[in-house]
């Protein structure tokens, strides 16, 4: 029986990628990392051998089928800087908001008689 390619899920991040070789119930799991390469290999449940390799920062002609883009944990990197850099700023108003020290209310407005009232009626 010939190898196949196990499905590969993957995503980026500042310092790290990761990939997720999507495969049920394997046995006989290897995984060999390397400074230029991974690569994967196991049997599934039905015992088919899988097998990928993956050159880190190879040219690759065409992207293999079973190569793709986890986007549940995508994350545009292009103007992420500003992005992120609005949410502080916004971040930093609301508690500036917060933090600013008014003056207590003013208190001219309560009856002085009205704490003399109740006092006499009891």
């Amino acid at each position: 029986m010939a190898r196949q390619h196990a499905r590969t899920l993957w995503y980026d991040r500042p310092k790290y990628v990761f990939m997720e070789f999507c495969v049920e119930d394997s046995t006989d799991v290897h995984v060999l990392i390397e400074d230029h390469r991974i690569v994967f290999s196991c049997k599934n449940a039905d015992g088919v051998e899988l097998y990928n390799e993956i050159e880190f920062y190879a040219k690759v002609n065409s992207k293999p089928v079973w190569l793709s883009v986890d986007f549940d944990n995508w994350r545009d990197w292009e103007g992420d800087e500003e992005v992120e850099l609005a949410q502080v700023e916004h971040y930093a108003e609301l508690l500036k908001k917060v933090s600013t020290k008014r003056p207590p209310p003013g208190m001219d407005d309560l009856d002085d008689d009205s704490d003399s009232a109740d006092a006499t009626s009891n």
